[in-house]
């Protein structure tokens, strides 16, 4: 195996629970982090991506909102501290681990919480810059759609797709190419499939996948310690109720592996529309049957296929659990609709649950669009298959000006829009001239 990086893992996933004092927030623990990360940029030189991921970083504390900058931005609003910049982050605007403009400059944003350890700070760090270099070379975050993972069927192809990468990554020679051909044929036949997520698929797994491969990457020592934060990763998205907003996470991740490993250039991977599947069997010479379905239930035998049936079993049990016992959250008058245009997500991957054709429960989010931002902190809100919807309960609902809550959410309207009650429920709108 060539040379790797030093570097380490990290998957936007948990939230700070609590609040904790200020006083471990420091601008000296920050000049430290600040410092540690450059020098992980400065390792790679350029080498994997073609130039240094350093750049403007901020970390957020989620609960304060205080923000420490590595450098001032351009409109003045960081003031300088103890060889850092400091300020507030708006209360109104969404965290996230992904570049932000913030005073004219954009900075790759880093939620802080006290409970996070050094691994997952400079992780969410390097995430965070890899996405500002995507922005940089003219690739933007969008909203993939790939519900289809949420599909029983979708799940066990999947997930004996996982089983199988995962040995071509532990094995050489003959035993790897079998296992890439068998990775390959489990695609084949998701794709065969849903064909028509196959574009989605594809963004999904190279936006995200490859920020997850790049900080996997650049922050480990070795090999075997690459494999087992890039497995530690796997196994988290494995047991997640739903794939559909985070498969891609860790699935591009994967194939992503096995290129560099075979000395494939990454630079040469276009993060706007490139197939992972169709490089690995170019460059691993893979030859695959015409129908991949054809063979491929054979071929799951090999992967404990029983298994995999039987965890499927359990999670439909506690789909139906969670439909019987959310239903009337959603269901029954009055409720909250919100109409998706141009929305940006921010959530925990590990925090939402499928109910079925009802959609996708998120525990907690935040959500900015055209109309405002939606925090909701608890009780979760439904967001339908088509991300077209978002619901959420209108229990106590109170409605000031353009700040509007309920029981466990709270909206901030922007000007131009309003919230009408049509038949018991409330929907937001566009002010109508």
């Amino acid at each position: 195996m060539k040379k790797w990086i030093f570097f380490a893992v990290v998957l936007i996933l948990i939230s700070c629970k609590g609040k904790k004092s200020e006083t471990s927030f420091t601008p000296e623990k920050a000049s430290r982090y600040f410092k540690e990360i450059e020098d992980i940029c400065n390792r790679d030189s350029g080498k994997l991506w073609g130039k240094s991921l350093y750049g403007p970083i901020m970390f957020v504390e989620r609960v304060t909102r205080r923000i420490v900058a590595n450098q001032p931005d351009n409109e003045g609003l960081l003031k300088s501290k103890d060889g850092v910049y400091v300020g507030l982050y708006p209360k109104e605007l969404i965290l996230s681990n992904a570049p932000v403009k913030f005073g004219g400059t954009q900075f790759a944003m880093t939620p802080f919480s006290n409970e996070d350890d050094d691994y997952r700070v400079k992780t969410r760090a390097i995430h965070s810059l890899f996405h500002r270099f995507q922005e940089n070379e003219g690739v933007s975050a969008s909203t993939f759609n790939a519900n289809n993972m949420d599909e029983k069927e979708a799940r066990l192809w999947i997930k004996l797709e996982w089983k199988a990468l995962r040995k071509a990554i532990n094995t050489t020679g003959e035993e790897r190419q079998l296992a890439i051909r068998d990775a390959l044929i489990f695609r084949g036949s998701n794709r065969e499939l849903y064909h028509k997520y196959a574009s989605d698929e594809n963004k999904f797994e190279t936006y995200e996948g490859l920020a997850t491969f790049t900080y996997t990457l650049l922050c480990t020592n070795s090999p075997e310690e690459y494999k087992s934060r890039l497995f530690e990763n796997l196994d988290r998205v494995y047991a997640m109720q739903s794939y559909a907003r985070s498969y891609g996470i860790i699935h591009g991740a994967l194939y992503a592996s096995l290129l560099y490993d075979k000395g494939y250039d990454i630079k040469k991977i276009d993060t706007g529309n490139f197939d992972f599947g169709n490089a690995v069997k170019e460059l691993y010479n893979i030859e695959l049957p015409a129908i991949c379905r054809d063979v491929a239930g054979s071929l799951a035998v090999n992967y404990d296929i029983e298994a995999v049936n039987k965890e499927e079993v359990k999670r439909d049990a506690d789909i139906k659990e969670n439909i019987h016992s959310q239903i009337r959250v959603f269901t029954e008058k009055p409720v909250v609709f919100l109409e998706l245009e141009s929305p940006y997500f921010d959530f925990e991957p590990e925090d939402i649950h499928s109910l079925d054709t009802l959609g996708t429960l998120y525990n907690s989010m935040r959500v900015s669009d055209n109309w405002g931002k939606l925090t909701v902190d608890k009780g979760g809100c439904l967001v339908s298959n088509n991300l077209k919807y978002i619901r959420i309960t209108a229990k106590a609902f109170k409605a000031d000006k353009n700040h509007i809550s309920a029981e466990g959410w709270h909206l901030i309207l922007n000007n131009d829009w309003e919230l009408i009650p049509v038949d018991q429920n409330y929907f937001v709108r566009k002010l109508i001239p």
